[in-house]
């Protein structure tokens, strides 16, 4: 085997960039190349979306120009990334089997012209989508410059991992019966005498779409877990491919933010990397973040997007090896706004990335495109090849990643645990408007973080040995292995609402919420209820919004409102949320188990953020005005100054 000529795993962490050579002429590659080095990258991806030009027509490969291309990338000293163009499968391919088009919720089929058009379940399909990953590995898989592969690209955006198709309804029905044995199980389990919706055979079930009104939500959490599980397999033959035909290199995909259709813990234990694609900017103006949020954050991004992605992709990806392969380093063309950054931004989530045990930041693009969708989407340069803002940035924190090299673990102090199928069963049955799972377990990061603590998002499996603190925001399904996990943890646990309230196929337990997490807290929900924005019960400094769990228990009331309401419950090292974690409340218990916990908390100025590893202190102003760092980190930073200004950073050594 010919040995890559750059180390596949690396200790510290490396910058890089996306480039797309099929879009310039070949005389710019090499200028382009050299420029790439000299501004301090190492990495490039390329090809993710190129099968168009790899084979124009069927079975016809044109070979020459990606291998000049590569050629080129190689001699200048970048380590390559090469990427399965699935994702956009070319006309010819298209018109060969109309009926690989993914369907959507409303029976539209959604055909070509863009990008992700495709449906997981087609047979046909997936057989040409293993057959190009390999004609690309066999020919690419050895070549000293290759690094590693990207499978795919952002499976499922564009809201395309659930597939109406009658592909998918028929391999709904295999993967069904394959998990519920016989169909009696399955009407059992559903609760399908309900409504008369018992079934004679597995052939008699549907796609949950299209019904009256509401379909059981045991049928809609069922097939929100086959779509996520036919992701994974489809990603599973290409890698299976890329380790056969490139052995050595590393496989990752890239995930994208606020993105919960399909499980990334169950994709990340087939992949070597998990990455993901960072754009603060546009998640700030397309998700569910306040207006003043919006306004006081507009050229930031909320302190705690980027951030909290590093921290659950870390903890999807295999022995917490994580990267991020598109940094947005300016206006990005998707959102409902599309500000640029302020000064420092992309400096700043270059080495918040890093805090976080980044081992790559890739900046999207390398050059400005001036045709098709993305041409208003900024890259490192304009589109006339001149560098953009966001370029000396990159060239600025090029030697500041040097010169910090190997970073250290990150210190353990909480452990959140959040799962995927808890924002299924949230999605399935929200109970109330916005009640998301997915954003309860971002709100109680954030409340973590205010205090200054490490946070690290972890699957339902992981161990929890080393931590202070485990928190369950909200989850609706809990085994009795989380259970009996918890049960023998000594730190001090968070449960929050509609935690273990549901078995695994999406019905009311028999001893009521929350569940076998009685085996850890005893006492039982016997009433919820949802409220109106603006119905608040008001306590000293909070007030219980959105949620209320009425328990039967013997804790210990240890926040009440004014009208009697109980909020949080305690008992020993457990306290019970019954109010929506958000906001203030979630701030007071945080505060309050973090104390009892006995971590040294710092309570962190609006929109400044700190992580610890284990030889820095990084600290991030998302203001847009100047921060002083908090007087609880001692000395002179080896990096920035005590007065951060907007959009600034300092690091410190720890001692």
């Amino acid at each position: 085997m010919t040995k890559p000529c750059f180390p596949v795993h690396w200790a510290r962490m490396r910058l890089g960039t996306c480039y797309y050579p099929e879009h310039w002429p070949q005389d710019m590659w090499a200028d382009d190349a050299r420029r790439m080095v000299e501004a301090g990258l190492s990495r490039v991806r390329i090809g993710e979306f190129a099968w168009s030009r790899i084979e124009p027509e069927p079975a016809r490969f044109e070979w020459e120009w990606l291998d000049q291309a590569i050629e080129v990338l190689h001699a200048a000293g970048l380590g390559i990334i090469l990427g399965t163009p699935t994702a956009t499968p070319p006309k010819w391919l298209c018109d060969k089997m109309p009926d690989m088009f993914a369907v959507d919720a409303d029976g539209k089929v959604r055909g070509f012209g863009s990008r992700r058009h495709y449906c997981f379940s087609h047979l046909g399909y997936r057989e040409e989508a293993a057959r190009i990953t390999r004609a690309l590995a066999g020919r690419y898989g050895e070549h000293p410059a290759i690094i590693m592969w990207q499978t795919d690209n952002e499976y499922g955006c564009h809201d395309t991992v659930h597939s109406f198709s009658d592909s998918a309804r028929d391999a709904f029905r295999l993967w069904l019966a394959d998990r519920y044995g016989t169909v009696e199980a399955l009407n059992e389990a559903w609760g399908n005498v309900f409504w008369s919706m018992e079934y004679r055979s597995f052939e008699e079930i549907d796609l949950p779409n299209l019904t009256v009104t509401e379909a059981n939500p045991s049928h809609w959490l069922a097939f929100r877990r086959f779509s996520s599980d036919q992701v994974v397999s489809f990603d599973k033959a290409q890698a299976d491919i890329l380790r056969e035909l490139s052995p050595g290199r590393d496989v990752m995909h890239n995930a994208m933010g606020f993105y919960p259709d399909f499980d990334h813990h169950d994709l990340g234990k087939q992949l070597d990397v998990v990455m993901w694609d960072s754009y603060p900017l546009g998640f700030l103006e397309m998700y569910a973040f306040s207006e003043a949020d919006r306004h006081d954050y507009v050229r930031q991004g909320h302190p705690d997007i980027a951030a909290f992605h590093h921290d659950l992709y870390r903890g999807c990806g295999k022995n917490g090896r994580w990267g991020v392969i598109e940094q947005q380093p300016g206006p990005v063309n998707w959102a409902r706004n599309n500000p640029a950054p302020l000064p420092g931004m992309v400096r700043l989530w270059t080495l918040e990335a890093m805090a976080h045990g980044a081992e790559l930041v890739s900046y999207f693009r390398w050059r400005q495109a001036p045709f098709a969708q993305e041409q208003m989407h900024a890259g490192l340069l304009r589109p006339d090849g001149e560098a953009a803002p966001g370029l000396k940035e990159a060239q600025q924190v090029a030697p500041e990643v040097e010169r910090l090299g190997d970073i250290g673990a990150p210190v353990k102090d909480a452990a959140l645990v959040f799962s995927y199928p808890s924002e299924w069963v949230t999605a399935t049955q929200p109970q109330g408007e916005g009640l998301s799972a997915l954003w309860a377990a971002f709100y109680t990061y954030t409340a973590l973080r205010k205090q200054g603590l490490n946070v690290d998002i972890v699957a339902p499996s992981a161990s929890l040995d080393g931590y202070a603190m485990a928190v369950l925001p909200c989850a609706p399904i809990v085994s009795g292995e989380l259970a009996e996990r918890l049960k023998a943890f000594r730190g001090q646990i968070i449960i929050g609402p509609r935690s273990g309230s549901k078995t695994d196929d999406l019905t009311i337990p028999p001893e009521l919420a929350p569940g076998k997490l009685q085996w850890v807290f005893d006492g039982k929900v016997t009433r919820s209820e949802s409220l109106r924005a603006g119905i608040e019960h008001q306590g000293e400094g909070w007030a219980g919004r959105r949620w209320l769990d009425h328990l039967e228990t013997d804790a210990d009331a240890e926040l009440v409102a004014g009208d009697g309401t109980v909020a949080c419950w305690k008992q020993g090292n457990v306290r019970y949320c019954a109010t929506w974690p958000e906001g203030d409340v979630i701030d007071v218990i945080v505060a309050r188990a973090a104390e009892d916990a006995g971590l040294e908390t710092v309570k962190m100025p609006e929109g400044l953020r700190i992580r610890k590893s284990g030889e820095f202190a990084f600290v991030f102003n998302y203001r847009n005005e100047a921060r002083a760092v908090p007087d609880a980190l001692c000395g002179e930073p080896m990096i920035g100054e005590r007065i951060l200004p907007a959009a600034g950073l300092a690091v410190f050594a720890r001692g």
